[in-house]
């Protein structure tokens, strides 16, 4: 890969322009050569078929990969015969597969690079564009075809730069500040657009915060969401990966050209809470404290990292998790996981009174380890609080931080995370 990239224009211009050998913008419709394509078992499942009928032969198999996360273990018969059948497949295919985290997460830890251009057969494969590269959500058919031809047929996207200056006040993070930009655009504000997180908050959060920005940059419809590449994510790839000989730096130009810019001011953002069942529902706390809780969820691909769960822990430690409240903590992969344990956070949210699960998806599908029943109430740090997404559909989801979520398993009910951080 070169070391830098040698087209003008937003990110995703110069990344897919890289990709074809010539200056694209947006608009173009191309056809590309991708560096890597995913799929978990149930997109794969879907997938099986169209590969057959496309000639039943992968492209490059150490170019992708098939990740078991979404129920994992296997929680029922149908379920476990389904990733019989893919793990079949991945093996007969040569396909290395995984089930020790969730699909964005190893992403990030262990494949994707600054520059490249990827595709993941789910929504939220918009995650790892926080490393600078454009990671785009597909459905099944269109990773059956990139599986056995490398290539797939883009639309080069208008791109909205989002500058986010100012300073995060206390107990506000990524989540909160990404809850007040959906809420601000609106679900369908950046529906197929490029999404660039710039400014100097961004300059100053770990790639882990970053990671949030991305994922949730799918909650408006975003077709990629994507943050510089600097010397925070070189950090980041020779901590995960023991070398940043993966890393380029990955920026726009000058002269690129923004559908839209967008500024905000971190510094008024408060602890913000997403009401159901839309997140362009936000409000600060405040107008949300006091209402009861059955379930507390920490985890998901928004928030199940390491950093994560020691503001979790940090919130919870020395206490207990309220007689009425289920607190339901699923690490985003082993590695944050094992980390998590070295550091005494997992032993710290468990004496709390935490039920820690396998790493994955846990309960934000409403399909595994924490399923709403009829008219619970749940909060959680999940990218998504559609009706019914975690289960019955009478039930309800706010989703927010894990600062609040902690706070909220204390308490019973929506909490100001505030109090617990002085």
């Amino acid at each position: 890969m070169a070391r830098e990239l040698k087209f003008k224009g937003t990110i995703a211009e110069r990344i897919f322009s890289e990709k074809v050998g010539r200056q694209v913008h947006a608009g173009d419709f191309i056809i590309a050569p991708v560096d890597f394509a995913m799929a978990h078992e149930t997109t794969t499942n879907w997938a099986i078929d169209s590969v057959r009928e496309l000639g039943d032969k992968i492209w490059n198999p150490s170019k992708t990969a098939i990740f078991f996360d979404h129920v994992v273990p296997a929680a029922s018969v149908q379920v476990a015969n389904v990733q019989k059948k893919v793990r079949e497949f991945a093996k007969s295919h040569g396909m290395p597969y995984f089930w020790d985290g969730i699909c964005h997460q190893l992403l990030a830890e262990r494949f994707v690079r600054p520059g490249d251009l990827v595709i993941g057969a789910d929504s939220h494969s918009p995650t790892s564009g926080a490393l600078g590269a454009v990671v785009v959500g597909v459905g099944s058919s269109d990773i059956a075809l990139t599986f056995t031809t490398g290539v797939n047929w883009f639309r080069v996207p208008q791109t909205i730069r989002i500058n986010i200056n100012g300073r995060l006040p206390p107990a506000v993070y990524a989540k909160d500040l990404i809850i007040h930009i959906i809420t601000k655009l609106s679900v369908s504000g950046a529906t197929y657009k490029s999404v660039e997180f710039h400014g100097s908050v961004v300059d100053s959060m770990d790639v882990s915060d970053r990671l949030t920005l991305s994922n949730m940059s799918a909650e408006m419809g975003a077709k990629c969401g994507v943050c510089p590449s600097d010397e925070k994510t070189k950090q980041f790839l020779e901590q995960a990966r023991g070398n940043s000989n993966d890393w380029m730096p990955v920026d726009s130009t000058p002269d690129a050209h923004y559908e839209q810019i967008v500024e905000i001011n971190a510094s008024e953002i408060e602890p913000t809470v997403a009401l159901p069942h839309d997140l362009d529902k936000g409000v600060p706390i405040s107008h949300a404290i006091g209402i009861s809780v059955d379930q507390v969820f920490i985890g998901a691909c928004t928030n199940g990292r390491l950093s994560d769960l020691e503001i979790a822990a940090r919130i919870l430690d020395g206490k207990k998790v309220a007689s009425n409240t289920r607190l339901v903590v699923t690490p985003a992969s082993r590695t944050v996981y094992e980390q998590a344990m070295d550091k005494g956070y997992i032993q710290t949210l468990v004496r709390a009174g935490a039920l820690v699960t396998t790493p994955g998806c846990g309960p934000c599908l409403g399909r595994h380890a924490g399923v709403l029943g009829d008219n619970e109430v749940c909060f959680a740090t999940n990218p998504r609080n559609y009706q019914g997404r975690m289960g019955a559909p009478t039930s309800k989801i706010y989703c927010g931080s894990p600062a609040i979520a902690a706070a909220t398993a204390i308490e019973g009910k929506i909490a100001d995370p505030r109090k617990y951080l002085r």
